[in-house]
């Protein structure tokens, strides 16, 4: 005990001695330096740490000179822009980037393009990945709140000194003067894709950039610059050694506090960069509880030495230990390691055969921010290859949003995000699906189009146009699939056999539900798509007079048609139940031919722009044109009743009624009104005059002409026949003729022009039937003379009084006294 007791004592004085003059030394080295900031401009926490360089004071002079002024090194290798880098940054940072956003997203890129490079010469050379953490290929990030950096460290191909010369200024070296002039002079962004301008964003956000970079044919170097006209490249002995790869440290200007924010930088992560190949990691903090025992008493440990007994130390000890166990308290700590912010896989870039139906439901909520458990309705993942590769992803979700044709032609929405190398540049990109296939979601993600400087603003390329013709060839083929792969839309004769399999019970009904979320945007694509109508027009799906209140499609009506049908029969209406008793349909039921019900109003547009299907013609039967048949007695009909059609065309001159005809669709109804092929039909006519801003002059040259068809066999034509044979002048056999004329208009679905002249000629027939004289009038009212009640009396008695009729109740006496003494 006495000679550690001596020991500590020697050791107390040899420090007592030494430290004076350290103090000095130290004291003299602050002295000398009192000028200068000894703070390196370097995160604290280094990136893939190997251990630090030894540094002298000229080193940490060197780098402290730098980061206090934020101007280059003097001991530096300094070059000049050879354009007016000023211009340049002022069109980079006010004209071609509307979003500062995207500055992560151009260094991610540029570092998972170095990473590329580095694995593709692994391919033929293992030994150039080097070993531990230098072979891991990963980007990471990380930040220093304090000093306001932000760092970006990938484990790529890195670069030499004179690719850091090169590369970092090659805007300047590649025609920066030339590029500025076009630019001002004609604003076209797609000029600049051939400049590679992307490093640059970097000074949306930072006022000061370092560039680390070491290759494995040279030492490590550092780039800087502050972007006013000068950068400086020096050897780097004074940051860690990064074994290879590349680290960007942004010094961050005052108003870009927040890419300082941890939740900022994985929000940018996410959105932009969600799928690049390599693992993106920040060093992130976190709240962690952790036990801490608590500290015991001095008291308590001089009990337990005091035991005599080893029984008694033996007890003391288990006491003691269970004590332990039970004295700790839970602390929060916060701590730090790395967090992966892209664990979504790109799945696109599998083997569709590899890919299991899980995934593609997962991918698709990840994509689509669907949290529902529902699964999407069906999808496409496929490969395109030839002039233009990409690969992509297409998605039928479940349920059509709300506001899905809610300003249809005024929203540039669009659920389809476009990758570029698995780079995302927009998901407002409206030119690679048509408008009416934007209820579709997924991605594309090409290799061949280029990723210019205007990521954000990419408009139209030559690939595109390739691009859009695939995808919606495609996606037109996955809608087909889902009704092929429906049940319910197999043709009867096949029905059975699918029934007796069991198979696709999940896919039943599915059609169906598709068409009714989706169904109006397939008719506004045969409305807008001329080059694919053909297609859309196999997708269409309607109620029809023999479907049993199910859909049918054209190819089942067509398989139904009856032999010697050369047209497809069809008739447009506000609602089902109305149509199916439309005189129109009489004689066309009665002879077993089948009609299609169009009661959506976007069917009236539909039908002008679908005129044909397989060869068969399309035939509106509440139109002129309609052939139901032969009839063999048409021609004695129309010489027999051409008497009463010439008089009924004369009394309806001033109807606009262009003829009467004899009918050929009527069996039970006396008459009805048709319109000309190529005018508009009675329901067109009533869509058109219910819009708000519709134009009653300019309506009045899309009208048809109409025409009086009659049914020769009803027992009405024929007695108005004889009526006009015997007297043509007869009054109340014209009124008759102008009364079913305008019952005719309604029945065909017409609005009435005067709707109280037809009332009129009601009553008149109901006065007819009744027997009573067509002159006679309602009786006239007989005025008797008012008397007053005695209420009423009162309240006129009230209003003669003085104060506008107010009554004022009497007051008593006492307080007409009291009143008159204070006066």
């Amino acid at each position: 005990m006495r000679k550690r007791t001596i020991v500590s004592l020697l050791f107390l004085f040899s420090l007592l001695f030494l430290l004076p003059d350290q103090g000095r030394k130290l004291h003299a080295n602050a002295e000398d330096s009192s000028d200068e900031v000894t703070d390196p401009p370097k995160v604290e926490e280094p990136i893939g740490g190997h251990g630090g360089l030894s540094t002298d004071s000229d080193v940490v002079h060197r780098e402290s000179e730098s980061i206090s002024k934020k101007s280059l090194r003097s001991n530096a290798e300094k070059f000049e822009f050879q354009a007016e880098v000023s211009r340049l940054m002022d069109i980079i940072i006010n004209s071609l980037y509307s979003n500062k956003d995207i500055f992560l997203r151009e260094l991610i890129s540029n570092a998972s393009d170095a990473l590329d490079k580095i694995r593709f010469l692994a391919l033929t050379d293992k030994d150039v990945l080097g070993e531990g953490d230098t072979a891991k290929l990963e980007i990471q990030i990380k930040l220093d709140k304090a000093k306001k950096i932000l760092s970006i460290r990938d484990r790529g191909i890195g670069m030499t000194k004179e690719d850091l010369i090169k590369n970092l200024g090659t805007i300047a070296k590649s025609g920066t003067s030339a590029f500025v002039e076009k630019m001002q002079s004609s604003g076209d962004l797609n000029l600049i894709g051939q400049f590679g301008v992307g490093f640059y964003s970097a000074y949306l956000v930072a006022d000061y950039i370092e560039v680390i970079s070491k290759h494995n044919d040279d030492s490590q170097y550092v780039w800087e610059s502050k972007a006013d006209g000068k950068f400086a490249v020096s050897e780097d002995t004074w940051n860690e050694p990064l074994g290879r790869g590349t680290e960007i440290r942004l010094h961050l200007r005052d108003e870009a506090g927040e890419y300082l924010e941890e939740s900022k930088l994985k929000e940018l992560v996410k959105r932009y960069s969600e799928f690049i190949n390599f693992p993106i990691s920040l060093w992130a903090s976190k709240e962690v509880e952790t036990e801490v025992p608590v500290e015991e008493d001095e008291s308590t440990e001089e009990e337990t030495e005091t035991t005599t007994t080893e029984e008694d130390k033996e007890e003391d000890a288990e006491e003691e230990d269970s004590e332990k166990k039970q004295k700790t308290k839970k602390v929060k700590e916060t701590v730090y390691e790395w967090e992966l912010l892209n664990d979504v896989k790109a799945i696109w870039l599998r083997s569709p055969k590899e890919v299991t139906e899980e995934e593609y439901t997962k991918f698709y909520h990840s994509l689509s921010k669907d949290f529902t458990d529902e699964k999407p309705m069906s999808w496409s993942h496929f490969n395109a290859e030839g002039d233009v590769e990409f690969k992509a992803v297409l998605y039928v979700p479940p349920k059509a949003p709300h506001d899905l044709y809610e300003s249809y032609y005024n929203s540039n929405k669009a659920n389809l995000k476009l990758y570029v190398r698995r780079v995302f540049i927009s998901d407002e990109f409206d030119e690679l699906l048509p408008k009416y296939l934007s209820f579709l979601k997924g991605l594309v993600d090409s290799d061949t189009l280029p990723l210019n400087v205007s990521r954000e603003m990419l408009q139209q390329h030559s690939s595109l146009k390739t691009i859009k013709k695939k995808l919606i060839r495609k996606a037109l083929d996955m809608i087909r699939k889902l009704a092929e792969e429906d049940p319910d839309e197999v043709h009867d004769d096949d029905k059975k056999d699918v029934e007796k399999s069991g198979e696709n019970n999940e896919m039943k009904g599915q059609y169906t539900k598709f068409w009714n979320e989706f169904g109006k945007s397939i008719k506004l694509g045969i409305i807008e798509d001329a080059s694919n109508r053909n297609r859309l027009a196999k997708l269409l799906r309607f109620e029809t007079t023999k479907s049993d209140g199910k859909l049918t499609s054209l190819d089942q009506y067509i398989k139904r048609m009856k032999k010697g049908q050369k047209d497809v029969f069809y008739i447009t209406g506000s609602s089902k139940e109305q149509l199916e008793k439309s005189p129109f349909l009489e004689r066309l039921i009665k002879k077993g031919y089948e009609v299609i019900f169009f009661t959506d109003p976007v069917d009236e547009y539909l039908m002008q722009y679908l005129m044909d299907y397989e060869d068969k013609k399309f035939q509106n039967v509440s139109k002129e044109g309609l052939k139901v048949g032969k009839d063999s007695k048409v021609k004695e009909l129309k010489e027999a009743f051409k008497e009463l059609t010439k008089w009924w065309k004369e009394n309806l001159a001033t109807e606009n009624v262009d003829d009467v005809k004899i009918s050929n669709r009527l069996a039970n109804t006396p008459c009805v009104v048709v319109t000309s092929k190529f005018g508009w039909s009675a329901n067109m006519e009533r869509i058109m005059q219910s819009q708000t801003l519709s134009d009653a002059n300019k309506q009045a040259y899309m009208r048809g002409k109409r025409v009086l068809e009659i049914n020769p066999r009803h027992p009405i034509i024929k007695e108005l026949k004889e009526r006009i044979a015997s007297d043509p002048e007869d009054e109340s056999v014209k009124e008759t003729a102008q009364l079913m004329y305008q019952t005719a208009l309604i029945e065909s679905g017409f609005i009435l022009s005067d709707p109280k002249d037809f009332a009129g000629r009601i009553y008149n027939s109901v006065k007819s039937s009744l027997k009573i004289s067509p002159d006679a009038v309602a009786d006239e009212e007989v005025e008797a003379e008012e008397t007053e009640t005695s209420e009423e009396a009162a309240e006129t008695k009230s209003k003669d009084l003085p104060g506008g009729g107010l009554n004022i109740e009497a007051e008593p006496a006492e307080e007409h006294e009291e009143t008159k003494d204070e006066l």
